[in-house]
């Protein structure tokens, strides 16, 4: 079993934009949160059996995730 944050953002028209960070390119959308949940499971479950077919290590996550918000002059 592994662990991995998944970053899940608004879209401007509505349901969520799903990114997993430590497995580039994973990702996924959802009308709920709870949506999300469920097709980020199996958008990495995917993402993971692509990288063993191919013969890829599977990355692990390393420390954990945090969410930070900066202030740029714009």
């Amino acid at each position: 079993m592994r662990t991995y944050t998944i970053v899940v953002e608004p879209e401007p028209d509505g349901g969520y934009f799903v990114t997993v960070p430590a497995l580039p390119g994973c990702f996924t959308r959802g009308r709920t949160v709870e949506e999300c949940r469920v097709r980020a499971v199996e958008a990495i479950e995917a993402h993971i059996a692509g990288l063993r077919s191919d013969g890829e290590p599977i990355p692990e996550e390393v420390g954990e995730a945090q969410l930070l918000a900066v202030t740029v002059a714009a």
